[in-house]
């Protein structure tokens, strides 16, 4: 089985790492191991646990790696990394969150809009797939799920034309759910991009729990680096992005006291500091790879741990 994968901001991801011969470090989504390779390339005495939820990810790092004695290769989800780690803290924490070549690229797989296959979506290839959600969900569902995770204006219409559409056959396939997308859209609307390709994204994040997954897992993977370890996190559509930043900005943050106090009485000092603000794809990587054009990358230093978000001490309630 060949796992193809362009390993997008590879250069900028290890760079932001700076990683020591002897750490430990974790490639959350390894994939087809294009950025664990890389880890591994500057690793001495050190080691690098390389994790996806993918199966067929999995038995293509473990051919692809077979020849190295420090790599831990696990088939699991990043938000489990605490119970990965045990009682090990990493020296630095990489998660690529895009979907690989491979599995747009596998038809059966049922990821691509360009592709017709079985309505899939499954990251882990098991649970409840895309078929399963347009054929079960309500309208109002359907409309939250394609407008909140998919940001698309006609989320209302493809989500009533998909009840309708169910009614006389069950959606199996993604081409059927494409015509179904192309009747719900007026035709200036499908001029700037393919007409699916908010709604995929939609249910893709459904179906995986890739926010939610993710909200959790930030807070969790920055917990189990060592002081002066680094999180560096690649999104690739402004949901993640901005739950990103956000989250980052929150490691950073320091006084917590209300404005209109004088001086700081809360003592909080940041818990992480930005090694940079964000970097995107280059030029040269874009004319490699077009894929990676939505790409950001993000990645925050450990100063110490952080501070229980229980707002002011004990103290300053009594001023």
């Amino acid at each position: 089985m060949e796992f193809s994968h362009f390993s997008v901001l590879k250069a900028e991801s290890i760079d932001a790492l700076n990683i020591k011969p002897d750490g430990l470090y974790v490639d959350c989504t390894a994939g087809g191991g294009g950025h664990s390779l890389e880890i591994l390339k500057r690793l001495d005495t050190g080691k690098l646990i390389a994790v996806d939820r993918d199966p067929d990810a999995i038995e293509v790092l473990k051919e692809r790696f077979k020849d190295f004695d420090n790599v831990e290769i696990v088939n699991d989800t990043f938000d489990n990394i605490r119970a990965i780690l045990g009682e090990r803290k990493a020296d630095g924490i990489l998660a690529d969150l895009g979907v690989s070549s491979f599995q747009l690229d596998t038809a059966e797989r049922g990821f691509s809009f360009h592709k017709d296959a079985p309505l899939d979506m499954r990251m882990s290839k098991s649970g409840v797939s895309a078929a399963d959600l347009v054929n079960t969900l309500s309208a109002e569902e359907l409309t939250r799920i394609i407008r909140d995770y998919g940001e698309e204006r006609y989320a209302k219409s493809i989500a009533s034309n998909i009840v309708s559409s169910r009614k006389e056959k069950r959606i199996e396939t993604t081409f059927e759910l494409v015509d179904i997308i192309k009747k719900s859209m007026p035709m200036k609307a499908m001029r700037d991009s393919h007409p699916a390709r908010r709604t995929f994204q939609a249910l893709r994040i459904e179906v995986n729990g890739e926010l939610e997954k993710l909200s959790f897992s930030l807070d969790e993977m920055f917990d189990c680096l060592s002081v002066g370890g680094v999180l560096a996190v690649i999104t690739f559509h402004s949901l993640e992005d901005r739950m990103v930043k956000q989250r980052f900005a929150s490691f950073c943050q320091g006084c917590i006291c209300p404005r209109e106090f004088p001086v700081c009485v809360c003592g909080r000092t940041p818990s992480g500091e930005l090694v940079f603000k964000s970097k995107k794809p280059s030029e040269k990587e874009l004319e490699i790879n077009q894929r990676s054009r939505s790409a950001m990358l993000r990645a925050v230093r450990k100063l110490k741990e952080r501070e229980k978000e229980n707002g002011l001490p004990d103290t300053e309630k009594s001023i």
